[in-house]
């Protein structure tokens, strides 16, 4: 009697309800690598056409006769629309699958950027940066739910921590050379150069990335999607890191929106340039998430979180000084805790979902975009009022809420089997 043959993974499309479970990708491996390179260029992407704007923020208010609250609305309602976004993106990629959405994310995003170098006025670039924040949430959540499926559970820090090391890259590049190119041919050429660049990383990730070889595609049906996102919210550690990430982001952003305006004041006077050139500190976020990704991996993440917030608040303190190499040292400290603490909580949460990850991550994002939206803007009545001083108390404020939190984290419970989530 012949016994029918098992299906293989070669034999069976991945994704198909009869294949096989693929095992998880090992540290070292030629597809580990495929994977890192691939995701690192899409969240060197990401990043670069989310925060270009971010040092460009004092010339488009010199262009187009506006406060400097309101030339953060550049950032601030990518981000706000961002936020929601990502948790309908998530949900529609568990149907449709990870690769596609994240192609069709970068494309769409590079494009609109372009679109917003030639924008004839103001309310116009604000309705394309608002579009924007549609496009790009096909992309971080994502990302983050494509590596919690496809890396061993023992190399995701790592990995999660590339991905996010490539993120401050971008967001580095970005920064420092729109902050070149508007010095040189304004901000229109800026804006314009960084829309190609995203055009080329979207090829090379989208010919990069290896095809899922764990997701298993859910039929689209609302009740039960809205199931898993709901129970994302009852669990009893996600929403601690979900206000984690939104205190965390919400720090950073207000920081690096009003450094730009008080390093083009007095007492320091930078040209646009120079003070772009500040953001180069973010190639330390790249070693940061890297390194605490890999170090959380071993030793725990509660063991590290709350560390990474006392770094923040150390920084953050720096750069009270009116010694220009002292508020440099201090926002790269505070760059260094922030990258560490997002890429510990980013793969926390990966760890901790037990299903629908693409949506548990989502949420996590959610709150961190959303903490950008609302931190962005507010610390811009902050910084009328008071000025540095006064973004300062802001910051802090949040970061000290932001401590106890994550000092309630280290007596969580860990989920069965798992002593890492």
């Amino acid at each position: 009697m012949v016994t029918p043959a098992e299906p293989s993974p070669a034999a069976t499309p991945a994704g198909h309800p009869g294949a096989v479970m693929a095992a998880p990708l090992q540290r070292g491996s030629a597809e580990f690598r495929r994977v890192n390179g691939a995701l690192f260029a899409a969240g060197f992407a990401t990043f670069t056409l989310l925060y270009c704007v971010q040092p460009l923020m004092p010339s488009l208010a010199a262009a187009f006769a506006l406060s400097p609250a309101m030339s953060s609305l550049s950032l601030s309602l990518t981000t706000l629309l961002l936020a929601p976004a990502m948790v309908v993106t998530s949900s529609l990629s568990e149907v449709w699958g990870r690769k596609r959405v994240m192609s069709l994310s970068l494309l769409l995003s590079a494009l609109l950027t372009l679109l917003a170098a030639a924008s004839p006025d103001w309310p116009t670039l604000l309705a394309l940066r608002t579009l924007l924040g549609l496009t790009l949430s096909g992309m971080p959540a994502v990302s983050m739910a494509y590596l919690s499926e496809e890396v061993e559970p023992r190399a995701l820090g790592y990995a999660m921590g590339l991905f996010i090391g490539g993120s401050a890259f971008g967001g580095m590049a970005g920064r420092v050379a729109s902050a070149a190119l508007a010095d040189l041919a304004g901000w229109r050429t800026a804006v314009a150069a960084i829309g190609l660049v995203g055009l080329v990383a979207t090829l090379v990730f989208w010919r990069s990335l290896p095809a899922s070889r764990r997701f298993r595609p859910r039929p689209f049906a609302v009740r039960p999607l809205l199931r898993s996102l709901f129970g994302h919210v009852a669990d009893r550690g996600l929403p601690w890191l979900f206000l984690i990430g939104f205190l965390l982001m919400g720090s950073f952003v207000a920081v690096y929106n009003y450094s730009g305006f008080r390093l083009l004041a007095p007492p320091f006077a930078l040209s646009q340039a120079a003070a772009g050139a500040i953001f180069t500190v973010y190639l330390i976020g790249i070693v940061a998430s890297t390194w605490i990704g890999a170090l959380a991996g071993r030793l725990g993440q509660r063991r590290l979180l709350w560390g990474t917030v006392l770094l923040m608040l150390g920084g953050l303190g720096l750069t009270l000084s009116d010694d220009l190499a002292l508020v440099v040292a201090g926002i790269a400290l505070f760059t260094f805790g922030f990258f560490g603490g997002h890429s510990i909580a980013s793969a926390w949460v990966g760890r901790r979902a037990q299903q629908a990850r693409a949506q548990a991550s989502a949420l996590y994002l959610f709150s961190y975009y959303l903490g950008s939206s609302v931190a962005g803007s507010l610390g811009g009545l902050f910084w009328q009022r008071a000025g540095w001083p006064g973004v300062a108390l802001l910051v802090g404020g949040l970061l000290v809420v932001a401590l106890a939190v994550a000092l309630r984290l280290t007596r969580l419970a860990p989920l069965a089997g798992d002593p890492g989530s």
